[in-house]
This record gives structure tokens, sequence and C-alpha cells, in this order.
């Protein structure tokens, strides 16, 4: 048996990656929306049949990791998942601007959940997958927070990894997923139409259908409803709470992805349970 079929050193291992992974996700919610407004920018640009200006391109690898304050470049020895920011107390250490404490909670959250994954699945193809879906959700999530913005960089490939696992049916057969992926999404593109012909408004953007039909191609047809219950619960909780302590008006706009991110979550640890309670209780 080799270390990696180990549950504790498995354990142990994937949480680590995670807080690794972790760090780069930040890189990936920074600078992705940033990424895509300069091809936004750059497609107008040729739209108009103007000469897009000079501008440094952006992408994940480039420039380094640096302040958004002062510009100096982040050391290696700075950049170490948790424990620099708790090092440095939370200020750079050439301008002594304070550091969000997002990049921690973003770091801890994916190292917390993906040893948690490896722990309930064990080594193998579930752990795995489990483990690109922790990552991408995340990143999704902080992305949308900041932005209200869905990448199709992220929701377009999570629905591809979540057909092309389930082709070995290691989710839900394939079938269950390909109608799981048309029916999230064709179920939040019917509420948005019928919202707007209602209201007049936009409820919702096209990045939480194609998220949610991710979502179901990863869990099947039968997960889609359990998911948009529990993201709906969630969202209208928080979204009550959150208007009341910031004092906002009701037409203050808010996020719904990381809702659905959330609910994405519960499914892949809970979700046979929680089919199996939904099931019985719609049969009531």
């Amino acid at each position: 048996m080799t270390a990696l079929h180990d549950p504790t050193f498995f354990v142990c291992a994937c949480t680590m990656l995670g807080l690794v992974v972790g760090s780069f996700l930040n890189v990936v919610i920074l600078r992705v929306p940033k990424m895509m407004e300069q091809a936004w920018h750059r497609e107008c640009c040729e739209l108009l049949e103007q000469s897009a200006p000079e501008e440094p391109r952006i992408n994940l690898s480039h420039p380094g990791s640096q302040c958004p304050g002062c510009g100096a470049a982040i050391k290696p020895w700075h950049n170490v998942p948790v424990i620099s920011w708790i090092l440095l107390r939370a200020r750079c250490a050439s301008c002594n601007m304070p550091i969000s404490a997002r990049y921690p909670l973003v770091e801890l959250a994916t190292g917390i959940f993906s040893g948690v994954a490896a722990w309930q699945f064990g080594f193998g193809v579930e752990a795995f997958s489990a483990l690109l879906l922790i990552w991408i959700l995340i990143a999704l999530t902080g992305i949308d927070i900041d932005t209200q913005l869905l990448p199709d960089s992220l929701t377009l490939p999570l629905l591809w990894l979540g057909l092309g696992i389930n082709l070995f049916a290691v989710w839900t057969p394939l079938s269950s997923a390909v109608i799981g992926a048309m029916l999230g999404y064709g179920i939040l593109w019917s509420v948005y139409w019928l919202f707007k012909w209602v209201t007049g408004k936009e409820g919702m953007g096209y990045g939480d259908f194609k998220l949610l039909g991710a979502l179901g191609a990863w869990f099947g047809w039968e997960a889609v409803p359990v998911m948009i219950l529990l993201s709906s619960l969630v969202g209208a909780i928080l979204g009550i709470a959150i208007l009341l302590i910031k004092r906002q008006g009701r037409d203050t706009p808010m996020p719904f992805g990381p809702y659905l991110a959330g609910a994405g979550l519960i499914m892949l640890f809970v979700g046979d349970t929680l089919r199996n309670q939904y099931s019985a209780w719609v049969l009531l």
C-alpha cells in the first residue's frame, strides 16, 4: 500500500494541497475579472474599428504577485498560505497596507473542504473529482461576490467536467447528468424570463443558469430541485439579514452564485441523504 492510500496521510496531503491551491484561487478571484475586462475592451475597440490603447496584459501568471498599494513584489516567504498573513499581522511588509482577511479565509476554506473530501471519499476518482469541484466553486463564489459575474471560463469547464466524469457514472449515470444539465439551465432560464416579463427587471444573470446546469451535470436531475430549494432558502435568509444589517434597499442586487455553490457543496457531501429525504417528502 502506497502512502497515498493511507487515510491519515491522504487527508493531510489533500488539506495541505488545498491550502496551496487556495492561495492560487485568490489570484484567480482577483485576476479573472480583470482579464475579462481587458478582453471586452479589446473587442469593443475592434467593433468600433479603433486601436486599443497599450496596456499591460494580465493573466494568471503575469505580473507576479504584488502589493496593490505600493506595487512591491511579494516575496515567496511572504506568500505562505495563512501563516504569512498571521506573521505579517495582516499588513504589507513594504508599505504596511492592511491585507484583507479574505485571503487566509479562502485558503482555509479550500484546505478544510479538500481535507473533508479526502476523508469522506478516500483515495480514488471520487476524491480527486470532488477536489476539482470544490476548487472551482470557491473561485466562482469569490468572483461573484466581488463582481456579480460567473465567468464562462469556469462555469463551462465545470459543466463538461461533470459530464465527462459521469461517463463512468462516478456521481450519477450519464443519462441523469445530461438531463440534469438541461434541467438546471432550463429552470433558471425560465424563472429569469418569467420574472422579467412580470416585473420588467432582470432577477439573475446567465451565469447562474450555467452554474446550476453544471451542478446538474455533476449530480443528476434528481438533485436539481434540492439544490434550487437549498440555495433559495439560504439566499432568502442571508439576503434579508444583509438588507437589515446594511440597511440597503430591496432593489440592491445580490449575487446568487454563492448560494448555488453552497448548495453544490452540500450535495457533494450529503447529497444521497438529502435526495432520499426530498423524495420521501414529495411522495407524502
